[in-house]
Formats: structure tokens, C-alpha cells, sequence
């Protein structure tokens, strides 16, 4: 019996982007179903119908991927690039799977980047809702007061809008220059290096080290490994928390939570 769902569900279990990507992709006229362009909130049958992302047709990984890659500097992180620089996607060619990125770091920073090809599991880290922790290790310069590393702490407007509290402490003063470990709970665009420049300071080097439970440990720069089953389930346990954090709050003010469902699929045992 033929089951229609939402074009942006289907591309995110076919591995080809999270759901939020999918809408973006759908409204750039890059899918098709059938031959034909479709729009936002059409649905399909996955398994009757053809679909296509550019012109390349989509079919069912059997293998969920869960990746933890160490991004250098000067990459950045999309499948493709319009101006020839180098990206993500170059990092796991050999992997003979498509994957994406989870999330983002942008092209001046390095360090731990997650990827995969399951779309819920991808939904689930970076939904707005739930912060899961990211952990940074940042050096600026020409040094930092007191009161700076509390503006850091208890937040600073940003295009408008406070920045939520995060976590800061000094790890090593050397001569002009004092390495942070800075530790966010929300995933705002560059928020880390806005933050310094309201504030005075340069950051010459930015390097992510944790998601969460996952830590970046002695990954070399450009190579990537293979998530445990231990390091999924405790990205999820996190994001869950998080996301129920929230939900108490809203219903506490008055708003009705929007939970979403964890990933129902088992996971598969690394090879």
C-alpha cells in the first residue's frame, strides 16, 4: 500500500540532509519527484516514487554513518563549493557513503565537526530547543580583564539580541596572548568571534574540542573516525535533556513545548 510523506522527511532518511537543509534545498528548486520540481510540504511514496536531488536520483543508505571529523582551517563546511575552495565533503570521499555535516564551523576555525546520513539524529543535535554543549579551546589576544570574561559569561547583545550565558575560564596566560576554554549552549553564527569583537579582543586561533559527550582527543587534522554506540546514545540522552529543560520553561511561562521524537531506528554495529 502506497504511504506518502513529507518531501523534507524523506530526503533526510535517504541521508541527503537534516530536515531544516531539506526545506532549503526543496525551496531552491534542486528536488523532484517523478521528473517534476516540488514544493514545500508536498509529500511522496519513498519507495514508489522517484526521487531526485539534482537531477541524481536518491536511494536508501544501508548503513547509518556517525562520524566525529577533525576540520582544519581554510575548510569549509558544505558538500560543495561555487568557488572552488576546498570542503568537508573532500574529508570523507573514501568513505564510499554520503554524508553531511552536522552543524557548522566556520572556514578561520578547526577542530571536531560531526557528520552523518541520518537525518533524525541530525535534527535531533542541532535543533534550536535542545543546546547540546559545545567545548572551545580560544586564544586571544592582547589579553583579558575581569570584567570581560564575565561579559562573556553572563552574555552580550549580538545583532540585536543577547547571547545566553555560557561557561569561561582561563586555561594558560602566555606573554600577550591567554588561551579560554569556552563552553555554548546555543548555535549562533560566529558567535564566539562576534563576541570578541564587541568586546575588544582577537581571536588568533579557534578550535572546537567537544560536542557534548564526543571529544575531538587525538583525531589528527582532516581525518575522521566512526562515533561509539556509547557517544550517540549520550549526544541523544543530552539533547533530550536539554530539549525537556526548555519545554518546562515554556509551559511554566504559559507556551506549549514542541518535543520531537528521538530516533527510532536501531543503530548498526561499526564494522
Amino acid at each position: 500500500m502506497s504511504q506518502k510523506i513529507r518531501i523534507q522527511k524523506i530526503l533526510a532518511s535517504f541521508g541527503v540532509a537534516s530536515r531544516r537543509k531539506a526545506e532549503e534545498l526543496i525551496l531552491a528548486g534542486r528536488v523532484t519527484v517523478n521528473g517534476k520540481s516540488v514544493r514545500l510540504g508536498e509529500s511522496a511514496d519513498p519507495i514508489q516514487d522517484v526521487v531526485a536531488l539534482d537531477g541524481e536520483r536518491l536511494v536508501l543508505s544501508e548503513k547509518r554513518w556517525y562520524l566525529a571529523l577533525y576540520k582544519p582551517r581554510g575548510v569549509v563546511t558544505t558538500m560543495q563549493d561555487e568557488r572552488g575552495r576546498k570542503c568537508v565533503a573532500q574529508l570523507v570521499g573514501d568513505l564510499g557513503s554520503r554524508v553531511y555535516p552536522v552543524g557548522r564551523l566556520d572556514k578561520d576555525s578547526e577542530g571536531l565537526l560531526l557528520m552523518t546520513n541520518d537525518g533524525e539524529f541530525a535534527n535531533q543535535i542541532t535543533h534550536p530547543s535542545h543546546h547540546v554543549a559545545k567545548t572551545y579551546r580560544v586564544t586571544v589576544r592582547p589579553g583579558i580583564t575581569e570584567r570581560q570574561l564575565n561579559s562573556l559569561s553572563t552574555g552580550i547583545v549580538i545583532d540585536g539580541k543577547m547571547t545566553a550565558p555560557a561557561k569561561v575560564r582561563v586555561l594558560e596566560q602566555q606573554g600577550e596572548r591567554v588561551v579560554l576554554e569556552i563552553i555554548l549552549f546555543e548555535g549562533r553564527n560566529r558567535e564566539i568571534r562576534k563576541m570578541c569583537e564587541v568586546l575588544g579582543l582577537e581571536v588568533a586561533r579557534l578550535k572546537r574540542i567537544a560536542i557534548g559527550p564526543v571529544r575531538l582527543g587525538m583525531l589528527r587534522q582532516g581525518t575522521y573516525r566512526e562515533l561509539t554506540k556509547e557517544e550517540i546514545l549520550g549526544l541523544l540522552a543530552e539533547a533530550k535533556k536539554k530539549g525537556e529543560k526548555v519545554n518546562d520553561r515554556n509551559i511554566a511561562n504559559g507556551r506549549q513545548g514542541t518535543g520531537k521524537r528521538a530516533p527510532g531506528g536501531a543503530l548498526r554495529k561499526r564494522r
